[in-house]
């Protein structure tokens, strides 16, 4: 009757098994799993009771068990088991039979020397933990002992025979390997008999066997351990030691890792370095972790891509978040985020970003900016118009030119996504004090630039109220590079003005600019008056072709990327986006002879170098490197690289 009530444990169990996914591994059956509620990926070892013999589920079940107890980085990690009548279920953390992850990597060009390096690393650390601190042996190490999680790190697993090195005080044992699996012999080193040497000896000899499986492939018998094949040169004489004839010369898995870890050595690379430093990065110093980060990004482009986005990832987010590594992070997050699909970066790198942007270090702030064209793309317009404009707008404010010069290049960028309120209020308004106040002729130079490029998202209300008054302002500037800007601004927006504006505001002011003392600023404005004038002409000897001229004088906003290009009319040195933050010399501002255009203006004294612009972070520190920017042959300003 009880029997009636019972309920299935398996159908209880937290996990469940996905279709089509199952593979063998020794007398286990590997399965694909996830959690029921969270639909968190697992691997499910599976072992079937009825199907194997009686010393198959002997080890099952020491297996079972060792696996709950033993807990190791370098180790399989146990997630949750199931031990029914029937069956054993062991979840583990998802990972992949190292054999099939390298048959699958070389269909893709093969796995590469930093990635076996740190792998074996990994295995050789694990060992010497069984060995030298748990006084264990796993007697059953080879590649089917060997498992590659998401992040292509190598876990050891198969501890179905892992024994104390004494044996078992309660003289219970478990049968070796080839007493279940014939095959296995070719793998036993040649003293077993006589079991002379360290107690470790095979288990270093079985290391041998694993290293030259992973270049070479299946091992086909014991006898072709001694032809090297693909073994990299500088692994050789190690990998010698571990298969030695003489069991006592073997040595110890710390002793093997210590020899491979020297200068030169085949597990001392940046990939091995860098892994280490993750690993223990929580009790490291706070200069060690920031320049750890700088010297990250320049290794990031050899790195396995796995690696990248499940190890080095979360450390960067890890340390924005907790460790106050500050914009350091900024350059190898973005990096590595070029290996993310756009629904992992909407998930892992847009919330921190947008987090970012509340920061008050002004290298963060910067970098953001600087580096904004990495991740406009996945930014939704509700969050640019809610968490991320209100933010970058104070840098209009900022008291650091850079920061102003930045904030205004962004906005190209930012525009297609500012809603009617932000774009056509909040940023006009912010340009226009910008363009008729600020002290810095470039930053001048770039709103009216930016205003220019910018013009199609505007409404057309905002359009014929803004762009002529910003554009004849600049060509009042004292700045030539502002001036050329204002001219070449009319001309790039040249479909949004009436004939009557044309006639009565735009050519009045473009005249006046004809006699400007610089010969560019002059050359630009008699381009754009034949332009004007020659719609004019036409409107003139057809009235009917009115209405086509004047199509797009009232026309709504574009939408993102429908702006035309018009590249070529910005000053060299201003447009791209790509050009650095500039600050003009000393003597250049102010209606002084320079900034006018006069003689002056075109030549720079040979002993009078320009000032530089230094931006600080929050510590008073200078960053970044310095550049002179030329602009029309003339030395004008220097360009600071952050």
């Amino acid at each position: 009757m009880w029997s009636f009530f019972a309920r299935d444990p398996v159908k209880d169990f937290a996990y469940e098994l996905l279709p089509d996914s199952q593979e063998k591994s020794g007398i286990w059956t590997l399965h694909r799993g996830k959690r029921k509620t969270t639909g968190e990926p697992v691997s499910v070892f599976v072992y079937e009771v009825a199907q194997g013999t009686e010393q198959q589920t002997q080890l099952a079940k020491a297996a079972f068990k060792r696996m709950k107890t033993l807990r190791h980085p370098n180790i399989l990690a146990y997630v949750d088991g199931l031990e029914t009548e029937k069956s054993l279920y062991l979840v583990t953390e998802q990972v992949t039979p190292l054999a099939a992850h390298l048959k699958a990597r070389a269909e893709k060009g093969g796995v590469g020397e930093l990635e076996i390096s740190w792998g074996l690393h990994q295995i050789v650390k694990a060992l010497s933990f069984l060995i030298n601190d748990c006084h264990l042996l796993h007697n059953n190490l080879g590649i089917w002992a060997v498992f590659v999680d998401r992040a292509g790190e190598w876990k050891l697993g198969a501890l179905d025979h892992v024994a104390p090195e004494q044996g078992d005080p309660s003289g219970v044992s478990l049968p070796a390997p080839k007493a279940v699996y014939p095959d296995m012999e070719k793998y036993d080193p040649p003293e077993m008999s006589n079991s002379s040497g360290e107690k470790w000896a095979g288990e270093v000899w079985r290391l041998g066997c694993l290293i030259w499986e992973v270049f070479n492939g299946p091992l086909p018998r014991t006898s072709s351990l001694r032809s090297l094949g693909k073994i990299p040169k500088v692994l050789v004489p190690h990998y010698c030691e571990l298969v030695g004839a003489n069991p006592r010369t073997r040595p110890n898995p710390a002793r093997f890792l210590q020899n491979c870890r020297a200068p030169g050595g085949f597990l001392s690379s940046s990939f091995v370095e860098s892994n280490l430093f993750l690993e223990e990065i929580q009790i490291k110093e706070p200069a060690e972790k920031q320049q750890f980060f700088q010297d990250l990004s320049d290794n990031l482009d050899s790195f396995p891509e796995d690696f990248c986005k499940h190890k080095v990832l979360p450390q960067l987010l890890t340390a924005f978040e907790f460790g106050n590594a500050g914009a350091v992070v900024l350059t190898p997050l973005f990096k590595v985020g070029k290996f993310l699909s756009a629904e992992e970066y909407q998930q892992k790198i847009i919330p921190v970003i947008v987090k970012m942007f509340s920061s008050t270090d002004r290298a963060m702030r910067i970098r953001l900016l600087q580096q904004m064209e990495q991740f406009i793309q996945y930014l939704n317009e509700a969050a640019v118009n809610s968490q991320i404009f209100p933010h970058v707008v104070h840098g209009f404010t900022d008291t650091n030119p850079a920061i102003r010069e930045q904030t205004v290049k962004s906005m190209l960028l930012l525009a297609p996504k500012l809603n009617e309120t932000n774009l056509n209020q909040e940023l006009m308004r912010h340009f226009a004090r910008l363009q008729a106040r600020d002290e810095q002729g470039p930053i001048r130079c770039n709103t009216t630039v930016c205003l220019g490029k910018i013009a199609s998202y505007l409404n057309a209300g905002t359009r014929q109220r803004v762009l002529i008054s910003a554009f004849s302002r600049a060509t009042k500037d004292p700045f030539p590079a502002s001036r050329s800007a204002g001219v070449l601004g009319f001309a790039a927006t040249h479909n949004y003005y009436s004939v009557t504006e044309i006639a009565a505001r735009i050519l009045p002011t473009l005249c006046a600019v004809t006699v400007d003392p610089d010969k560019s600023v002059r050359d630009q404005a008699f381009k754009a008056i034949k332009s004007f004038l020659s719609k004019l002409e036409t409107v003139s000897e057809d009235p009917s072709k009115l209405a086509e001229i004047e199509k797009d004088v009232a026309s709504s906003a574009q939408p993102a990327g429908a702006s035309s290009s018009w590249a070529g009319w910005a000053v060299t040195g201003m447009s791209s986006l790509t050009s650095k933050l500039i600050r003009n010399a000393p003597g250049t501002e102010g209606g002084t002879g320079t900034e006018g255009g006069g003689p002056a203006a075109n030549a720079t004294s040979p002993t009078t170098p320009p000032s530089t612009l230094e931006v600080r972070d929050n510590n008073d520190e200078p960053v970044g490197d310095r550049y002179v920017l030329c602009i029309n042959g003339r030395l004008w300003s220097h360009i600071i690289i952050i």
